[in-house]
C-alpha cells in the first residue's frame, strides 16, 4: 500500500502509509511518547533514532558517563559558535545519540523545576502547562522511573557542606523535588540498584515488544515531507540509502538542537535562512531555532587535608578496586554520580525564590579542554568542587542551518552571560562559593583554592575568571518554543501547517530551575495525553 508524494523539488517516492505517528528521536520524550502512544493497541507507531541501541555496560553503568562525554557514535559532540560572553571561546554541546538521548549519557540528575517555572509557561499562552497542569504528570511519569539520591554512596564531605549551609541559613532538604527547593541536599538521580535508568530503559524497554512499535536504529532523517501544507511523513536515511515513510502524524522529538535544524531543513524557519541555502519554504516561522536557553555552570576548585574520591579512583589500584566493587555488587564510586550533593539559594535579600543551583563533587580532575574531562583520572591531591549556576538566565541563543545538508552540524550560537542580568547573578554565585568556603565545618578541611585561586578578589577579575573559565552545563531548550510568540501552539503543534508536532525540550517557552532531563520526560509524558 503506497502513495507518490510531490513537492516543489520533485517526486519523493512511494511512502509506507501503514503507522498512525512517526516519532523522530528516541531521546528523553520520544521514549516516553513511543510507550504511551502504543499502551492501547490501537495506533501504530514508528520510532525513528539516529544513533545505535543503549544496550552497553557503560551506558548502564552510572560513573560510565564520563566515557560518553567524548564517544562520537553515541553523542554528537557539538560545538557552539564564538560567545562574545565567554571572551570568544567556544563551549562543548553534548547531545545523546542513541536510545535514550541525553537520559543515557548525562549525570542523571532528576529535578522537576520549581512551579513557577511552568506558571511562567502558562502565562506565555500555553494552559494547561501551568504547574498544576504539569503536576500530575510528574506524579504519573515517577510510576515509571526508579528515582534514588546520592545518600547512598555519598562521600563523608557532604554532610560537612549540609552543616556549612545551614549556618549559612539554607536548611537540609531530604527532597529537592518537594514542596521547597531553598536549601541543600543530596542529588536525585535516576538510578536503579547501580544501574543507570534512562527513558529507553524505562519506558521504551517495556513497550519494545508490542506489536504496534517499530523502532529503527541508525536511521538519520533528513526531513518532513509534506503534500501541500499538510505532513504526510519522513525522509532518512539508514545504511547509506534514503527510505521514505509516511503516517497520518509527524512528532519531532529530536531535541533542542537537533529538531530546529530538522523543521528548517523541511522549509519551516526563518525566511531569509531558507532562501539563502535554496530550500524551499513550506511555511514561515521566525521562531524556529530562536529563543534558545541553556544553564551556565561556573567552578572552584580546592585542595583539602582529608582524602577525597580522588585518593580511590587516581591510583591503578584504586581504579581495579572500584571496578571489581561495582561488578561485583553494584557498589561503590561508580555506582553514582560526581555531584554527590546540591541545593538552590537565593544570592541576595527580595528574591521571591532561589535564583542559583549549587553543586558540590568530593573530585577534581583536568577539564582542559572541555570535551576531553578526565574524570577517571582525577588530581593527585584531595581535592572537591564547588559550582554554581543561575536558575533562570536572560540570555538567548539560536540554531541555524549552515547549508541544506541533514549531515552538516547546525550553527550553534547560546549567547551565553550576554546579558548584565546573567553576570551580576554568576557573580553572586561567586561570591557564595567563597562564603560557603570559608565557613565552618567546610572551611576546617579546605587547604588552598586553586581555582581561581585566592589572587582573584575584585569584582573585575572575578568577572574575567567567570567568562574565561565558564561553561554550558548541557541544558540547551526553548528552541521550538510553545506559545503566543512561539512556532508551536499549547498542544504542541507547529504553526502554519498541518499533521506536525514537537515533544521534546525546544518546546520549553523559559528553561526550568535545574536539570531539565525531568521536564523534558515530563513534555514527553504530557504530549502523549494530549495526542491520545
Amino acid at each position: 500500500m503506497g502513495r507518490r508524494y510531490k513537492s516543489g523539488d520533485g517526486t519523493f517516492g512511494r511512502a509506507d502509509l501503514d503507522f498512525d505517528y512517526i516519532i523522530v528521536g528516541a531521546g528523553s520524550a520520544g521514549c516516553v511518547l513511543a510507550n504511551r502512544l502504543t499502551e492501547s493497541g490501537r495506533n501504530r507507531v514508528l520510532l525513528l533514532e539516529a544513533g545505535p541501541s543503549d544496550r552497553e555496560f557503560f551506558i548502564t553503568m552510572p560513573m560510565g558517563y564520563g566515557m560518553q562525554y567524548t564517544n562520537p557514535r553515541l553523542n554528537w559532540m557539538y560545538w557552539s559558535d564564538p560567545i562574545s560572553g565567554f571572551g570568544g571561546r567556544r563551549t562543548y554541546v553534548p547531545r545523546g545519540k542513541v536510545l535514550g538521548g541525553s537520559s543515557s549519557i548525562n549525570a542523571m540528575v532528576y529535578l522537576r523545576g520549581a512551579p513557577q517555572d511552568f506558571d511562567d509557561w502558562e502565562a506565555a499562552g500555553n494552559p494547561g502547562w501551568g504547574w498544576d497542569g504539569v503536576r500530575p504528570a510528574y506524579e504519573a511519569l515517577e510510576q515509571h522511573l526508579s528515582i534514588t539520591t546520592t545518600e547512598g554512596g555519598a562521600h563523608g564531605l557532604c554532610k560537612r557542606y549540609f552543616e556549612t549551609g545551614k549556618k549559612l541559613g539554607l536548611p537540609f532538604i531530604a527532597d529537592l523535588n518537594g514542596k521547597t527547593q531553598e536549601g541543600v541536599g543530596y542529588n536525585p538521580l535516576t538510578l536503579h540498584r547501580g544501574r543507570r535508568t534512562s527513558s529507553a530503559s524505562a519506558f521504551l524497554r517495556p513497550a519494545a515488544r508490542r506489536h504496534n512499535l517499530k523502532v529503527e536504529t541508525g536511521a538519520l532523517v533528513t526531513r518532513v515531507i509534506f503534500e501541500g501544507r499538510k505532513a504526510v511523513g519522513v525522509a532518512y536515511i539508514k545504511m547509506g540509502h534514503e527510505r521514505q515513510v509516511g503516517a497520518r502524524e509527524v512528532i519531532l522529538s529530536a531535541g533542542a538542537i537537533n529538531t530546529p535544524q530538522l523543521l528548517q531543513l523541511s522549509g519551516i524557519g526563518p525566511s531569509a535562512l531558507l532562501a539563502r541555502h535554496g530550500i524551499a519554504v513550506i511555511a514561515p516561522s521566525e521562531a524556529v531555532g530562536r529563543n534558545l536557553q541553556d544553564h551556565v555552570c561556573y567552578d572552584h576548585y580546592y585542595k583539602l587535608r582529608v582524602p577525597t574520591l580522588n585518593q580511590q579512583l587516581r591510583p591503578l589500584m584504586g581504579k581495579l578496586r572500584a571496578g571489581l566493587t561495582y561488578v561485583l555488587f553494584r557498589k561503590g564510586p561508580l555506582a553514582w554520580s560526581t555531584t554527590h550533593a546540591g541545593g538552590f539559594v537565593r544570592s541576595r535579600a527580595g528574591l521571591a525564590r532561589p535564583n542559583l543551583q549549587l553543586y558540590f563533587s568530593p573530585l577534581t580532575y583536568d577539564q582542559s579542554p572541555p570535551e576531553k574531562r578526565r574524570m577517571m583520572q582525577p588530581d593527585p591531591f584531595p581535592g572537591a568542587s564547588l559550582s554554581v549556576s543561575s536558575c533562570r538566565p536572560t540570555s538567548t541563543g539560536f540554531i541555524e542551518i549552515k547549508s541544506a545538508s541533514p549531515e552538516e552540524a547546525p550553527a550553534i550560537q547560546p549567547n551565553l552571560l550576554d546579558t548584565n542580568h546573567d553576570i551580576a547573578e554568576m557573580l553572586e554565585g561567586a561570591r557564595f562559593l567563597r562564603k560557603l568556603a570559608g565557613t565552618s565545618p567546610l572551611a576546617d578541611v579546605l587547604s588552598e583554592e586553586f581555582k581561581p585561586g585566592e589572587a582573584t578578589q575584585s569584582d573585575a577579575e572575578m568577572e574575567a575568571d567567570i567568562r574565561a573559565r565558564s561553561y554550558s552545563i548541557f541544558h540547551p531548550c526553548g528552541t521550538v518554543a510553545m506559545g503566543e510568540k512561539g512556532a508551536l501552539d499549547s498542544r504542541l503543534r507547529v504553526k502554519g501547517v498541518d499533521g506536525l508536532r514537537v515533544i521534546d525540550a525546544s518546546v520549553f517557552p523559559n528553561v526550568t530551575t535545574g536539570n531539565i532531563n525531568a521536564p523534558a520526560m515530563m513534555v514527553g509524558w504530557k504530549g502523549a495525553e494530549l495526542l491520545r
